[in-house]
């Protein structure tokens, strides 16, 4: 543990089982932190706010980061993490009650009785009368097309293939531990428009990201099956809502199913909206606040980098009391550059960690001494370093 006391500006609601992992002694927590090391985050939208200088990470306590100026954040050298997975299995179970929503015609099923008349003695016979015009469809022997196949995706699709249905996935920056994962039965796509030509039932899991925008539209929409069922939990601008409109319009879409209702949307009978609730059980609130308060402690405590949405994975098991963490453009000569100064000022280097992601580099050095303040505002001169941190263990 270091002795320097951690300030954490907490900006949502988070789930106290989190916030108790920051011990007393060593944190500050508060949602009024004047100059907080690391901030914690739910839903607050910041990417107008004006963060202060004395953040070094920021921590969201669910999966999208949206709602976090992130490219603002990579530029001063500071980790934004999340916590992937830790509401996994809350929105599959939600796009399960999607999918029996929609082909059991539940909605208007509803609506309808809670529209009759309960004192009419002819209520059972209104009810046998009626009944038909609800008559669904069961999920086995009926294809859903995954597209994402993520923790979320994986998990969907192991559902529904328990279910009896047929699942065709997609997913062209599968990871290997996700593909391990899948399910054998899975028949891999190659593209989403297979899919789209190819599933009774699509259901949508992948990041909202500049190439995601609109990836439903009106052109793909057309490929699907006749009275077709599309479920997004995603994020709203994954789909394209005029073009869904017009798709439930022509009888293209049987239902649209999601967690974002949208305004072309409003009102419209085989929309299925729910109000962002993808996340909203207890148990995904304590996963998601505990795995990123975890994460938030091992950075701020040792420098490690876990899930960070723009940082490489960094994790190196401490051997010394004698850390620095730099984080730096991925260039060439960066190692070069930081050893050399490390060296020019007389320390053993006893181990090393350098890893890049795009754009990002992050470099973890124990060395067999302690570092001084002349030697942290070298490496910060270096040209291409956005942010170094000295981190001794007493």
């Amino acid at each position: 543990m270091t002795a320097k006391k951690f300030e954490i500006l907490v900006l949502s609601q988070i789930a106290p089982i989190g916030l108790k992992r920051f011990p007393a002694e060593a944190y500050h927590v508060a949602k009024d932190a004047a100059r907080p090391d690391a901030i914690l985050v739910r839903s607050h939208d910041m990417n107008a706010m004006k963060i202060p200088e004395s953040v070094r990470a920021i921590g969201r306590a669910g999966a999208g980061t949206n709602n976090i100026p992130v490219k603002a954040m990579s530029e001063r050298g500071a980790p934004v993490f999340n916590a992937p997975g830790a509401n996994a299995n809350a929105v599959k179970e939600l796009v399960l009650a999607g999918m029996l929503m929609a082909a059991r015609n539940l909605v208007p099923a509803v609506r309808f009785v809670g529209a009759l008349d309960c004192d009419d003695d002819a209520l059972a016979k209104r009810v046998e009368a009626e009944k038909s015009q609800f008559a669904g469809i069961e999920l086995p022997h009926h294809t859903l097309g995954v597209i994402g196949l993520g923790k979320i995706g994986s998990l969907v699709a192991d559902a529904a293939i328990k279910l009896g249905m047929n699942v065709l996935g997609y997913d062209p920056d599968i990871t290997v531990e996700a593909a391990w994962g899948l399910p054998s039965q899975v028949k891999k796509a190659h593209s989403i428009e297979e899919i789209l030509k190819g599933g009774q039932f699509i259901t949508l899991h992948v990041p909202l990201l500049p190439v995601t925008r609109h990836l439903i539209n009106a052109k793909n929409l057309e490929l699907m099956h006749p009275g077709a069922i599309l479920l997004n939990f995603s994020r709203e601008e994954i789909v394209d809502a005029k073009a869904v409109a017009a798709a439930l319009a022509s009888k293209k879409l049987r239902y649209y199913v999601t967690d974002f209702p949208a305004q072309p949307l409003c009102g419209n009978p085989a929309v299925i909206a729910l109000p962002h609730l993808g996340a909203s059980t207890r148990e995904a609130e304590d996963n998601s606040a505990v795995m990123v308060v975890d994460q938030l402690r091992d950075y701020l405590e040792n420098g490690n980098v876990r899930n960070a949405v723009n940082f490489p994975e960094v994790v190196m098991a401490r051997e010394s009391p004698y850390r620095v963490g730099v984080a730096n453009a991925n260039v060439p000569n960066m190692l070069g550059q930081i050893s050399g100064a490390m060296a020019k000022a007389g320390l053993n280097i006893h181990s090393m960690i350098n890893r890049s992601k795009g754009e990002m580099a992050y470099t973890l050095v124990d060395v067999d001494s302690p570092v001084n303040e002349g030697l942290v505002g070298e490496l910060a001169r270096i040209e291409g370093v956005l942010a170094v941190r000295y981190l001794p263990q007493s």
